[in-house]
């Protein structure tokens, strides 16, 4: 039995590569697909799983599932791929997959189309090892998670809702490690709040400040008591709420004009100690306390949650360390991810994937050891939650 489960971890490393190298040739950069979701849904047909593709406005999303037991693990990802930038420093062309120094480089490699080749041929894998398995396995792809995120995971989550569909156990394969696969596994994410916040003044010239009112003037001291505020201390799952400025504009392109206006872009990355309108009402209360003539527009990128420890949890810890001898760190660090939409139906989220260094860079790339490894973990992680089907 052991020397079963050993070939059926071969089929999967020998197949993950491959589909890996087949996704990243198909330039899906956001809200494209380019064909990725069409191709893995033959590949799983042919393995017994229904799949809906599911189009909302100018995105592609596919639901796949085999089985219409309990209990329900779904493997989540996103096929399309941030912009590229500049091709001419890239070492070899983004979209044509390249192996060199043990490593597969391309745009997608490690965000995430190799985490998606991974859980593909690792549910390939299980269907023939246990084809009578216990529940049911799906995967939930989409080309808008890069993008704007809403006409994608959060469509999808919406429409299984009306349906009464939930899902028990769900595996994001974003680049959750940090120095060596399996060292870090995410079972949260931080809350992500935006501003645009513009601050009114009197435009005029500098020569005569009397007639002015510097709206940069306005919003410097503003600003300084913002960015020097603790927004709250975390708890034992977030760290502390962040804060930060990434853009500031003003003026009309002449050194001598004070400009009328100036306009901030900001963003709180926020835990579950704070909330959406409690930063809203502070962060307005410091700008009506400077008295500043202003309005500000705010976007929710996201709220934050946090999985419930269970199973799930118990079944990753268990197979990392069997795979790597690491004990995976339990973060709820870095961006969004569709885990803030998918939480709605699931109770139990952890997201499982290759070192993130290179996501968004130039040179994008994954390590070829990973190949061998990952498929191997997801494997593992069915075997222990989906048993074989007892009569």
């Amino acid at each position: 039995r052991v020397e079963q489960r050993e070939r059926a971890g071969d089929t999967a490393l020998q197949g993950a590569l491959e589909l890996a190298q087949e996704l990243i040739r198909r330039r899906s950069v956001t809200p494209e697909d380019a064909g990725c979701q069409e191709f893995l849904a033959a590949r799983l047909a042919a393995a017994g799983f229904t799949c809906e593709p599911m189009r909302f406005g100018e995105v592609s999303n596919l639901w796949a599932r085999r089985g219409n037991g309990r209990p329900l693990l779904c493997f989540a990802g996103h096929t399309d791929v941030v912009p590229t930038g500049p091709l001419s420093e890239w070492h070899s062309d983004p979209f044509v997959p390249t192996l060199r120094d043990g490593k597969l480089y391309g745009r997608g490699a490690a965000d995430m189309k190799s985490s998606i080749a991974a859980f593909v041929v690792a549910a390939e894998a299980f269907v023939r090892e246990r084809p009578q398995h216990a529940g049911s396995i799906a995967l939930l792809l989409t080309s808008d998670e890069e993008g704007p995120s809403v006409d994608g995971t959060v469509q999808v989550v919406e429409l299984l809702k009306q349906r009464g569909e939930s899902i028990d156990y769900c595996i994001i394969g974003e680049p959750s490690s940090t120095d060596a696969l399996g060292d870090m596994v995410r079972v949260g994410r931080r809350g992500s709040l935006s501003a645009r916040l513009i601050v009114r003044g009197v435009q005029g010239h500098v020569a005569y400040p009397e007639q002015v009112r510097n709206p940069i003037h306005l919003l410097a001291p503003a600003l300084a008591e913002i960015a020097a505020t603790s927004w709250d201390d975390g708890n034992e799952f977030f760290p502390p709420t962040s804060f930060q400025v990434s853009n500031l504009n003003a003026g009309t392109g002449a050194e001598n004009v004070v400009p009328g206006s100036a306009e901030m872009l900001c963003n709180f990355r926020f835990s579950t100690a704070s909330t959406e309108s409690s930063l809203k009402e502070r962060f307005e209360a410091v700008l009506r306390g400077h008295g500043l003539d202003y309005s500000v527009t705010w976007t929710l990128g996201g709220k934050p949650f946090l999985s419930r420890s269970g199973k799930l949890t118990e079944a990753v810890k268990k197979s990392v360390q069997a795979h790597t001898g690491r004990t995976p760190q339990l973060s709820t660090g870095g961006g969004t991810s569709d885990g803030r939409f998918i939480v709605d139906i699931c109770p139990e989220i952890v997201e499982l994937g290759p070192i993130n260094a290179s996501i968004h860079k130039l040179n994008e790339n994954i390590e070829l050891a990973a190949f061998e490894t990952l498929p191997r973990i997801y494997l593992d992680i069915l075997r222990e939650l989906l048993p074989v089907h007892l009569p």
